[in-house]
């Protein structure tokens, strides 16, 4: 056979089998693809409705921690995206009492569904409830007495005495209670803390603002918003409250204080005003610490703190002519990018696994809670308290 004629023939053979192997793998790829389709939607029938199983596989050879949501509102549905990132973690299901949302979550997430929360406990580890305030304590306690570890978002109760409840409930199922005061995980906020232990805090001042909305109605601008500076705030001065004046306003017919101001005194010297609003027409996350050398300012909206430092420093010519002074400096510090839920929740998983106590247990958070008490109860009636002065039920109130 003739060379020509040869590689003719080799070249029209390869063509041959070579769009054979093509349509064999095409029709191989569709056979693959319409089985898992066929399986992802028979299994997800079972599991909206809380049945069958998923397969699941920690990386660390360990089983993973079986975790569900209660409550898929709006943060709801910001911890069951979260949780779906975890290392080591199953997403097991949702339970909401609007069955509608909850199984277009659940299908999104591709996890059960539990009309009845009740019967999400007896199949997971740990649980995140997002439910509104009022129902922090009834589903919070069945929850720990069913030996289920909580993360609960803020406030912990809607008072004091049934925080004190899930404190002691938590102790007594030997189980993990972590509070959702997501802004101790802002890296904005970890910063300003180690900046601070430099530094010699005089005063600090929060502002923690909102457009009006429906989210969190039930309860008053100084436990939806305000509680969370009360928590930082008592963090980074660690001393305890010793002078209290608050006012506030009702914006709203729902009866609760929309804007409050406070102003407290601690026992180490320093001072805080607070201001919170669910009326104002921008939103505004800021800490401002004034030091006896610096100013430094957190926005935990932009992640970023800088600081102001007053310095004088003037740059001459050799004969003594003065060509610009420079009168302040300010440094920019730069902070992680990681998303405070997903710190919140890793911290979760940590403290769960390990048997650790969380950074924002109970006990922290109901600190937080008697304060914020007060704090709502003085803007209501107008007064100022003064703990040497005023003995009695409202210093026992603060049980520092």
């Amino acid at each position: 056979m003739p060379l020509a004629d040869f590689l003719h023939f080799s070249r029209k053979f390869c063509l041959i089998w070579c769009k054979r192997f093509i349509l064999l793998e095409i029709a191989t790829f569709f056979a693959i693809f319409v089985v898992e389709e066929f399986v992802l939607v028979s299994d997800q029938n079972n599991l909206s409705r809380g049945d069958g199983e998923i397969n699941s596989f920690s990386r660390n050879g360990n089983p993973p921690l079986r975790v569900g949501v209660i409550g898929v509102g709006n943060m709801g549905q910001h911890h069951t995206r979260v949780l779906g990132l975890l290392k080591d973690v199953e997403l097991y299901g949702v339970a909401d009492i609007n069955v509608t949302r909850g199984l277009d979550i659940a299908s999104k997430y591709r996890v059960r569904f539990f009309e009845a929360y009740q019967d999400l406990l007896a199949c997971v580890d740990a649980v995140c409830i997002a439910v509104p305030t009022r129902l922090h304590y009834s589903v919070g306690l069945a929850c720990l007495k069913a030996g289920v570890h909580v993360l609960i978002e803020k406030p912990i109760a809607a008072n004091i005495e049934e925080a004190e409840s899930l404190v002691n409930a938590a102790a007594d199922n030997n189980c993990i209670l972590q509070v959702g005061h997501i802004e101790r995980f802002n890296p904005a906020f970890q910063e300003l803390s180690n900046v601070l232990k430099t530094e010699d805090l005089l005063a600090l001042e929060a502002h923690r603002m909102s457009p009006y909305s429906q989210r969190a109605n039930d309860v008053s601008v100084v436990l939806d918003l305000m509680i969370h500076d009360i928590d930082l705030l008592l963090e980074l001065t660690a001393s305890s409250v010793v002078k209290l004046t608050a006012s506030g306003t009702k914006a709203e017919d729902s009866g609760y204080l929309d804007y409050v101001t406070a102003t407290l005194g601690f026992a180490n010297g320093a001072i805080a005003t607070l201001t919170a609003s669910k009326v104002t027409h921008r939103k505004v996350r800021t800490i401002g610490a004034h030091c006896k050398k610096a100013l430094i300012e957190a926005d935990f909206l932009n992640n970023e703190i800088l600081i102001h430092r007053q310095t004088t420093a003037d740059y001459t010519t050799n004969y003594g002519q003065v060509l610009y002074r420079q009168d302040g400096l300010i440094e920019k510090v730069y902070t992680s990018k990681i998303e405070p839920l997903h710190a919140e929740l890793e911290h979760f998983v940590s403290c769960v696994r390990g048997g650790n106590k969380p950074s924002v247990g109970g006990e922290q958070a109901l600190k937080a809670l008697r304060l914020a008490s007060l704090v709502e109860k003085m803007a209501m009636d107008g007064q100022v308290w003064e703990n040497e002065v005023q003995e009695g039920a409202i210093i026992s109130a603060l049980n520092y």
